[in-house]
């Protein structure tokens, strides 16, 4: 049941969401940035809209059309300069949908995209081009996923995706959680979120009672580019949840001019520990349209990997990883020199 409190909770962060930063212009004035950014920004935001929440553009630099946080979030004209191999679905993934919203590649657990929404836009995302509604993203198509997720007793562990999940009202959350809880060969409930990251106060009482009290074992992925994202708001966020006995997770992805340097990767990997949650996945730039201006050469990324097991003990090493249409897991990615 959900109490009041919870109730009460759940509207501050939804107020929050409601209250993001979606136009550009704003933006540019917030951070007290060039207006000269400002055509490029408009055109680019016509193609992916902007969506930024008010704290997390309040942990940005002012006046620095560099700053690490921004850069993810901030559209650019480039955006909209065509690029050999850069395509709108790069993971293949409209072919690997095998029942509206789920889409089963590997073996033992399939991905449900709960919804389409997210707090955050960032322009690297791999599904920035995806077409939810024609996929038929959303609560309606639920019983049909649940239906084919109970059809396949190979399935041990179910993956939340979306969009972001955390992005459902607690209630929500619980109807969808009570449906998967009643398939018995499920045992893991994996989620995959920006949101702990990007807005803690969804970290209320209502999501810890439901993740405590789930009968699948759950783990929570969070998404961490730079140690700067995680606050003193995020990391008691992310106490509260380990608390609650959650497992928790870092990816990021390797992005140029925001986390292609080794120093940079072992803060995150520090404040990431700090705050209870191991590094997973370092993942290669998906090739979306739109995206190409932040890719990092393969050698590179080699480089900052080799300096990064220098400096860290292995278990706060993320792994450096691509996603490939096709193969059935994620390719590790290793240096042959």
């Amino acid at each position: 049941m959900i109490t009041a409190k919870a109730l009460s909770s759940q509207a501050d962060w939804r107020q929050e969401w409601a209250r993001a930063i979606r136009d550009p212009n704003e933006l540019l004035r917030e951070l007290a940035l060039d207006p000269a950014l400002l055509p490029g920004a408009q055109a680019a935001a016509r193609r992916f809209s902007l969506r930024a929440p008010r704290s997390f553009v309040a942990r940005m630099r002012q006046g620095d059309p560099d700053d690490p946080l921004l850069r993810q979030i901030l559209p650019l004209a480039i955006e909209l300069e065509p690029t050999p191999g850069f395509v709108a679905d790069p993971l293949g993934e409209q072919a690997a949908q095998t029942a509206p919203g789920v889409l089963h590649k590997y073996h033992g657990r399939a991905l449900l995209m709960a919804t389409s929404a997210c707090a955050l836009h960032c322009r690297y995302c791999f599904r920035r081009a995806f077409p939810y509604a024609q996929a038929q993203i959303g609560a309606r198509q639920w019983p049909q996923a649940l239906a084919y997720l109970a059809s396949d007793p190979s399935l041990c562990e179910v993956i939340l995706s979306g969009g972001d999940p955390l992005a459902l009202s607690n209630q929500r959350l619980s109807e969808l959680l009570g449906g998967l809880e009643r398939i018995p060969h499920l045992k893991r409930l994996r989620i995959h979120s920006r949101l702990p990251i990007i807005l803690p106060e969804r970290i209320d009482d209502g999501l810890l009672g439901i993740l405590a009290h789930t009968r699948l074992r759950p783990v929570l992925v969070v998404h961490a580019n730079h140690p700067r994202e995680i606050d003193g708001t995020v990391r008691q966020a992310l106490e509260r949840l380990a608390l609650a006995g959650v497992t928790l997770l870092n990816q990021s992805v390797l992005l140029h001019r925001v986390n292609d340097d080794a120093t940079t990767l072992a803060e995150l990997s520090e404040a990431l520990f700090a705050a209870r949650v191991l590094p997973y996945y370092l993942h290669l730039l998906d090739p979306v349209q739109g995206a190409a201006h932040f890719a990092v050469k393969e050698s590179a990324a080699f480089a900052i990997m080799n300096t990064l097991r220098q400096r860290l003990p292995g278990y706060l090493a993320p792994r450096l990883v691509r996603e490939q249409p096709g193969q059935l897991a994620k390719t590790l990615v290793e240096s042959h020199c």
